[in-house]
């Protein structure tokens, strides 16, 4: 195990994941899988009137990585909107595949994930919460007509 990569900080998170399981008729959902490693995590939303997440679940099945984004994903998202987790993901995207700054905002403890840039395989799995989550309130304000 790489202690760059796998440190105290990404372990912690990823031992306290917040919103694990499921929602009851949730607005909107994906699930996204890594298909080197078999990461999975699937994502539940519902959205306010002002298309703001108000409701959250996740399953998480997922390499350290994985969770530790799940992890923040879950602890900042009430109350983000499309635009935001958009950014967010689109910002931690480019930090993990290109070295950009980590994030800002709500979401700015994804500069904990810094190190995943230098491990191409592990790209993937990390960002797997974001691109679901993004994914699911697409499908909830296509649902609403918005």
């Amino acid at each position: 195990m790489n202690n760059d990569l796998y440190n105290t900080a990404i372990l912690t998170l990823a031992a306290g994941i917040p919103h694990l399981g499921t929602l009851k008729n949730p607005h909107g959902a994906a699930e996204k899988s890594a298909r080197l490693c078999g990461s999975r995590v699937g994502v539940q939303v519902r959205l306010d009137e002002g298309g703001r997440v108000c409701d959250f679940a996740q399953t998480v099945k997922a390499c350290a990585l994985g969770q530790a984004a799940a992890a923040i994903l879950g602890a900042h998202v009430m109350g983000a909107d499309q635009q935001e987790l958009t950014a967010a993901r689109d910002a931690f995207r480019a930090m993990v595949k290109d070295g950009a700054p980590a994030p800002t905002g709500r979401f700015a403890d994804l500069k904990t994930l810094a190190a995943v840039k230098d491990y191409p395989q592990r790209h993937d799995s990390a960002l797997l919460p974001f691109e679901a989550v993004v994914e699911a309130v697409q499908m909830a304000l296509a649902a609403n007509g918005v």
